[in-house]
């Protein structure tokens, strides 16, 4: 084959392949807007607040200067649980109900989009919402693609890690439970996400749980111990429930 039609076939393959990146790439922009705007949160219109946190553009000095408090505590109630992180996301962090709707959000306070990233709505500006959604990423950067946990055991922890008042009672009571699981809990995200819409004590009573458990077999490490164990391949099986 002479040099230019060779050259004439190279550029037609460029071409097409090309056009069908731009393709994928608008098809996941409009199928996906959440993981097109934690890929490219300044394509979103966010940008940088601090490492890792990004915000709309004409945020305030003092909208700013709470969106760096909440996202250092959340950060820190999720470090100090684990003893340490495995997991960076970014937090993408909305004040507007427009700008959560444009990157993709819903009807939720917050979200875990992946292990890559945490997406937060206006209701959702808050310490313990932001460290429940990371809590969910540092989880599972741990388990990898080894282990694996019910949704009530991932929900009940994240509340753990929150320290959310709003499932847990205050660190100084020795049951902490405020509503006790009287039956088996959703295991998959859709019983989950089902049964959390129909019974809005569903992650008090999952937090409950998991509280009593670790209580019972000597605290945060046995959580720690537990996540390590299920890492090397241990079946969530084993983990003994009961209910009261």
């Amino acid at each position: 084959m002479s040099t230019e039609p060779r050259r004439r076939r190279w550029a037609w393959i460029i071409a097409v392949a090309a056009v069908l990146t731009l393709a994928s790439g608008a098809t996941l922009v409009l199928a996906f807007p959440s993981i097109a705007a934690t890929t490219c949160p300044r394509c979103y219109g966010l940008v940088p607040v601090e490492d890792g946190l990004y915000a709309e553009r004409d945020v305030s000095d003092a909208d700013r200067q709470r969106l760096v408090a909440l996202h250092r505590e959340a950060n820190q109630r999720v470090t100090d649980f684990y003893e340490g992180r495995k997991s960076k996301p970014i937090v993408l962090a909305c004040l507007t109900p427009e700008c959560y709707r444009r990157i993709g959000g819903g009807g939720e306070r917050g979200v875990a989009v992946g292990n890559q990233a945490v997406m937060l709505s206006p209701r959702g500006i808050d310490p313990a919402i932001a460290a429940h959604e990371l809590s969910h990423v540092e989880l599972h950067a741990r388990l990898g693609s080894a282990g694996e946990v019910p949704q009530w055991f991932d929900e009940g922890l994240a509340v753990l890690v929150s320290d959310d008042p709003r499932f847990l009672l205050p660190r100084n009571v020795a049951d902490r439970c405020r509503v006790a699981a009287q039956g088996p809990l959703p295991q998959t995200l859709d019983e989950w996400l089902r049964a959390a819409s129909a019974d809005e004590q569903m992650y008090a009573k999952a937090a409950c749980q998991v509280h009593r458990w670790a209580e019972a077999h000597g605290g945060r490490r046995a959580v720690l111990a537990l996540v390590d164990r299920l890492n090397h391949g241990a079946r969530f099986a084993a983990f003994p429930v009961s209910y009261s």
